[in-house]
């Protein structure tokens, strides 16, 4: 078979130069072992190739396959590969009216039916390597010319892949299979700093996909690829929980319990960081010490303090404003006192004084009712029921720590992995009624400011903060459409604001959402990688994908992508994604490429040996504050 790749010429060409005796003649003998399924066809050009399938291969299945195929370019071996995304079938006689009709009729055309059939592909190149003269492994390269027709093309294996890079497979990550096929796609994360694995600059990424998609899975599969780089820190703010719950499967049992919640993918965090000796933090309100007046107010306006007061509505905003103004102006009390109860009784005598009741009502008959509450309320229970909880956000409490503090942990030279639990379900459990989605965005706008302020501090330095911050439901604090809201529109200004000036400063940010045409354009265009599941094919999501992915071939065979929720059982189950970007030593060229992510949890662990490091106790790597502190 070695013939259908190499001719005599080029077998000349090899042997006068014993540079590419080891690597090209080792890679020969593995295309030898495989059987070609096409050949180069016309018209072909160098953004795409027309592929001409043979006999032999036309029933298989081809979309979506990595192929390869050699040719010459000055004088020296060079690959090719990419994935085929489009097959047609021709059949020139058929086509004729005459013959259609007698088609029409008797169904097949003999000998034309079947026999004139020809059946041709699109291929899209997504990068060449040729050989490097003086280290003798293979180079990137680019194709610069068009190669004859009638070369050969075949299908890649993990063979073929290890060999066209051995020097880089210890930085190669595993998340899934290429698109359709059995061969694994390789893929590497760089971290964000300098140095041999670092990219030197900070990557935006995007995960987009309808629910079900398996986008958190992959963001997830993502999250342990950077894990592994001790000097990378990683910030997850996760409002729904999700990345919560995986973080806190501790064993067996409980990895099974949750893994029928979670479409049959269980993937232990715990387990692989602490394999990875990766410290990792799990942060929800209840260990985390607010220091912000505007968090203070806004949840002291959520909360039911006033309406126990019967002041409501409108009024409500006014009493609130007032009542702040007065506390920090006048009385000077700061956040970590208010939990006192001289604290308490000084905001009820405010309350008291007429000249501020008419700033809150400027009618006698609800002024008269709110006196007549103070003066009945159990002032007690109002403190222990109401006041208390809402100040012990900000007052110094056993196994809590500032914003500050956490932050600091990323200055460090090894940096953690930090879930920010901001989940209603979390906030219910500490009995926090109040939790709205307001709260949850000055919570996130205050940590953004301090992560922001770090980069700003790193980048005078001459070094890089070398952080990845991920937030889930993108769509709800990103999104195209200004707020309503004063407090949503600052986080989505300074949102905007981050992903333009920070990666300078070695800070990333992974969106992940729902819906691609929800999420503000200019963070879309500032996208260096981006994953796209099913779920983007209609509607304003597929235009803005056009927008984004400028090959109609890539995007016909995105539109081929099926509803995971539609497989027959979960085994079976295929999370397809397209990817964009400088994700893959496959990738170079800038074009997308299509894989099926593992769907199962313990392949993906096996073929990242993500088991096999050095382990710690679990108790040195995770921490989950659960204090007693009766809220």
């Amino acid at each position: 078979m070695i013939s259908h790749n190499i001719n005599n010429n080029d077998n000349n060409k090899i042997k006068n130069n014993d540079s590419y005796l080891n690597c090209d003649i080792k890679l020969n003998q593995l295309l030898s072992n495989t059987e070609p399924i096409g050949t180069i066809g016309s018209p072909s050009s160098t953004s795409e190739i027309s592929l001409n399938i043979l006999q032999s291969a036309v029933t298989k299945k081809l979309i979506g396959e990595l192929v390869i195929f050699r040719y010459i370019q000055e004088s020296k071996s060079h690959y090719s590969l990419g994935q085929i995304t489009e097959i047609e079938l021709k059949n020139v006689l058929l086509e004729d009216p005459t013959i259609k009709s007698v088609a029409r009729q008797r169904g097949l055309v003999n000998p034309i039916s079947g026999i004139q059939d020809t059946h041709v592909g699109k291929l899209l190149c997504s990068a060449v390597f040729s050989n490097n003269d003086e280290e003798n492994f293979f180079d990137t390269s680019l194709l610069g010319t068009v190669p004859a027709t009638g070369t050969y093309i075949h299908v890649t294996n993990d063979n073929i892949l290890n060999s066209l890079l051995e020097k880089h497979l210890d930085k190669i990550f595993y998340l899934g299979y290429v698109y359709g096929s059995q061969t694994k796609l390789p893929m590497w994360f760089k971290h964000f700093g300098y140095g041999i694995e670092g990219a030197g600059e900070a990557y935006h990424l995007g995960i987009f996909g309808t629910t079900g998609s398996g986008k958190s899975t992959l963001a997830k599969m993502i999250l342990m690829a950077y894990a592994k780089y001790p000097e990378m820190g990683l910030f997850v703010f996760d409002p729904v929980g999700e990345f919560s719950k995986d973080a806190m499967v501790d064993n067996a049992t409980n990895g099974l319990n949750y893994q029928s919640k979670n479409n049959g993918f269980s993937l232990n965090i715990k387990e692989i960081l602490n394999s990875l000796e990766k410290k990792f933090e799990i942060v929800n309100i209840r260990n985390l010490i607010l220091d912000r007046w505007e968090l203070f107010e806004e949840i002291l306006y959520e909360s039911s303090f006033f309406p126990n007061l019967s002041i409501k509505g409108e009024n409500k905003r006014d009493a609130v404003n007032v009542l702040i103004n007065e506390i920090k102006n006048r009385l000077h009390i700061s956040l970590t006192n208010l939990i006192e109860l001289e604290s308490f009784q000084q905001v009820l005598n405010i309350l008291r004084n007429p000249n501020i009741q008419l700033l809150i009502y400027s009618t006698a008959e609800p002024r008269a009712r709110l006196n007549t509450v103070l003066s009945e309320v159990d002032e007690n229970y109002l403190y222990e029921r109401f006041w208390k909880p809402i100040c012990q956000l900000f007052h110094y409490r056993p196994g809590a720590q500032t914003v500050d503090s956490l932050l600091k942990r990323f200055t460090n030279d090894e940096k953690p992995l930090v879930i920010v639990d901001l989940s209603l379900q979390s906030a219910h459990h500490l009995k926090l009624d109040y939790w709205n989605e307001t709260i949850q965005a000055l919570i996130l706008k205050r940590i953004l400011y301090g992560l922001i302020n770090l980069g700003e501090k790193s980048w005078e330095q001459n070094t890089s903060l070398n952080t990845l911050v991920v937030l889930d439901e993108a769509h709800r604090f990103a999104r195209r459409e200004k707020y309503e809201n004063s407090d949503l529109e600052n986080l989505r200004l300074t949102l905007l604001d981050a992903v333009r000036t920070t990666r300078k400063y070695g800070l990333g940010w992974m969106f992940i959402s729902t819906s691609i045409s929800s999420v503000h354009k200019d963070i879309l265009q500032q996208l260096r990688i981006m994953f796209c599941g099913f779920g983007l094919s209609i509607g304003s999501d597929l235009a803005t994908l056009r927008e984004l992915v400028s090959d109609n071939n890539a995007l016909k065979l995105y539109q081929s992508f099926t509803d995971p929720a539609t497989s027959f059982s979960t085994k079976s189950r295929k999370y397809s994604f397209m990817s964009q970007g400088p994700v893959s030593p496959l990738s170079f060229a800038g074009t997308p490429l299509f894989l099926n992510v593992f769907n199962s949890s313990e392949t993906f662990v096996k073929e990242n040996k993500l088991l096999s490091y050095t382990r710690k106790s679990i108790s040195n790597s995770l921490t989950y504050t659960q204090d007693n502190y009766d809220f």
